[in-house]
C-alpha cells in the first residue's frame, strides 16, 4: 500500500513539474506585441468589474483611444481590448470572454475591419488576437470561428507554433517574469505612437450601400444581441483614417443601415474631421492611425459625446480605481522618453 502511495504521489509530482515547465516554456515563447497579445494578456490584470469602458476593434484602437487622458480628464475607467486587424467574429468572442471578469457600462466598437478586409478567414494578424487570451471553451470557439479546419492546428496549441523562437528571445521575453500583476493593472492597453507623417483628406462622396460580407454582418448582429443580452451600452465608431475606399464607404454605409435597425449610435468620423480638430499634416502616424497628437483630438471628441449619451461615472479618487492613475503616470514617463511636450494634465 505505501508503494502504491508513493508511486501515486511521484506520479502527480512528475505531472505538476511537467506542467509547471510547460506553462512557464510557453510564456517565455509566447509573442508579446502590442499588436493585440499584451492588450488581451494584461487585460486579466485588472482589478474585478472596474472597467466601465471597453474598446474593441483593430488596432485603431489601441493607436487611437487614449484611455489615460479619459481617466485624468473625464474619470472614465477604460480599457483597449483590441488587437490588429480583428475581424468581427473575434471580437464577439473577446466581448464573451471579458464579461468573465468585467461588467462594462459601455462598448465602443471601431468597425474599420468589417469595412475593409472581405476574407472570412483572416491570417494576417491572427497571431496577435489569439495569443493573449487564456484557455477556455470561449477561446476553442474563437478559434473554430477564425481558422478553416485544415489550418486550426497550425495555431492550436499555440506553444507548437512559436516553441521555435528560442533564438528569437530578448530581454523582454525574459523579464516577463517579473512584470507583477500591480503593474500590468496599470496597463490599459493603449499604445501610443509618435511619427508624424502628412496625409491628403479623402474626398467622401458614396451613398449607396453594399460590401458587407455575409460573416461580418452575422457577427455584427451577434455583438449588438449579446450587448443587449448582457445589458451593456453598445456604441458604433468609425476612427478617423485617410486611406477610406469606396468600397470601405459603401460598407460603411451597410453598417450604418444596421445600427439604424437597432436603434444604436453610430458616428463616422471620417465625415467629422473638421469637428474633431483633425490636422491632416499633423495628427497622423501613417496612412491608417493617428498620432498622439491625434489621439489626444479623437478621444477628446468622443469623450464628450460619450458623456453627453451615456452614464458613465467618475471614478476619480475612488481606491479600486489607483491603477488609472498609474497608468497616466505610465504614460507621461512614456511622453517624458519621447522628449514630447504633451504631458497629460
Amino acid at each position: 500500500m505505501k508503494k502504491k502511495i508513493l508511486r501515486a504521489a511521484l506520479c502527480v509530482f512528475i505531472l505538476a513539474a511537467a506542467f509547471t515547465i510547460l506553462y512557464f516554456a510557453d510564456r517565455l515563447m509566447c509573442p508579446k506585441t502590442e499588436h493585440g497579445i499584451r492588450q488581451t494578456d494584461y487585460f486579466y490584470a485588472q482589478p474585478k468589474d472596474t472597467i466601465d469602458v471597453i474598446f474593441m476593434g483593430s488596432s485603431h484602437i489601441h493607436y487611437d483611444a487614449n484611455t489615460a487622458l479619459l481617466w485624468q480628464n473625464y474619470g472614465m475607467a477604460a480599457y483597449d481590448l483590441s488587437g490588429a486587424e480583428q475581424p468581427l467574429w473575434i471580437t464577439y468572442y473577446y466581448l464573451k470572454e471579458l464579461c468573465k471578469y468585467q461588467r462594462p457600462k459601455l462598448i465602443v466598437l471601431d468597425l474599420y475591419c468589417p469595412a475593409r478586409f472581405k476574407d472570412d478567414y483572416q491570417y494576417n494578424y491572427i497571431r496577435d488576437n489569439l495569443y493573449g487570451m487564456r484557455f477556455s471553451l470561449t477561446k476553442l470557439c474563437m478559434l473554430m470561428s477564425a481558422c478553416e479546419p485544415e489550418k486550426l492546428f497550425d495555431f492550436f496549441p499555440g506553444f507548437g507554433d512559436y516553441h521555435n523562437r528560442i533564438d528569437e528571445l530578448d530581454d523582454e521575453d525574459w523579464s516577463y517574469f517579473k512584470i507583477s500583476r500591480n503593474k500590468k493593472a496599470a496597463y490599459k492597453g493603449f499604445s501610443p505612437h509618435f511619427d508624424i507623417e502628412p496625409q491628403s483628406e479623402p474626398v467622401l462622396d458614396i451613398t449607396e450601400s453594399g460590401g458587407l460580407t455575409e460573416k461580418s454582418e452575422e457577427y455584427l448582429r451577434k455583438i449588438i444581441e449579446f450587448a443587449d443580452k448582457k445589458d451593456i451600452k453598445l456604441y458604433l465608431v468609425l476612427a478617423p483614417y485617410p486611406a477610406v475606399t469606396d468600397d470601405d464607404e459603401r460598407t460603411i454605409n451597410s453598417i450604418r443601415a444596421i445600427a439604424d435597425e437597432y436603434g444604436i449610435h453610430f458616428d463616422d468620423m471620417n465625415r467629422e474631421y473638421d469637428k474633431v480638430g483633425i490636422d491632416f499634416d499633423n495628427d497622423f502616424n501613417d496612412v491608417s492611425h493617428l498620432n498622439y497628437s491625434g489621439s489626444v483630438k479623437f478621444t477628446k471628441y468622443l469623450a464628450d459625446i460619450i458623456k453627453e449619451n451615456y452614464e458613465i461615472p467618475d471614478r476619480r479618487g475612488e481606491k479600486r480605481y489607483e491603477s488609472w492613475d498609474r497608468h497616466v503616470e505610465s504614460i507621461n514617463e512614456l511622453l517624458l522618453r519621447e522628449n514630447k511636450s504633451f504631458v497629460i494634465e
